[in-house]
């Protein structure tokens, strides 16, 4: 079964499979072959990373790969970019005063991203410039905007 992502080049299509192989999840995308996993201690195998951090290695890779194009569209000295990314769920409580338009109850997935831009001959501006353009990949923008998920279910 393929799932058809809406995305600015043009759709794109994912296939997920599962067997019996408790959680070891087979995935192919545009003749590309991953596998997710569960770690032993939750019932998984550990064969790949899970879900989550796969998320995050979307997000991470976008943001790295939006950067590149935009230097090297510069013509900008980016020699390196390097980013560590973590999830957690905290209280929404605890950023509702950064971010008022949450509900201070309940909870919230938080994202943390740290971004390194490495180059001896960037400039203060270049970096700033570097930074924001981070925020606009098209993951990010996912994230963060309105998603709608339309499941469809079909019979085997």
């Amino acid at each position: 079964m393929a799932t058809n992502i809406s995305h600015e080049s043009g759709p794109q299509t994912v296939s997920v499979r599962m067997g019996t192989d408790h959680f070891a999840t087979h995935i192919s995308s545009s003749g590309h072959h991953l596998l997710a996993d569960e770690p032993e201690e939750v019932g998984g195998t550990d064969l790949g990373p899970t879900p989550q951090n796969l998320l995050l290695s979307s997000l991470g890779a976008c943001t790295a790969i939006t950067v590149r194009m935009y230097a090297d569209h510069k013509q900008w000295p980016l020699e390196e970019i390097l980013l560590e990314l973590s999830q957690s769920q905290v209280q929404a409580s605890e950023l509702v005063d950064s971010h008022p338009e949450l509900d201070s109850k309940g909870r919230v997935t938080l994202i943390k991203m740290t971004i390194q831009f490495k180059g001896d001959l960037l400039t203060e501006e270049m970096i700033v410039r570097l930074s924001q353009i981070a925020n606009k990949c098209p993951v990010h923008r996912t994230l963060v905007g309105p998603t709608l998920i339309k499941t469809q279910f079909e019979a085997a």
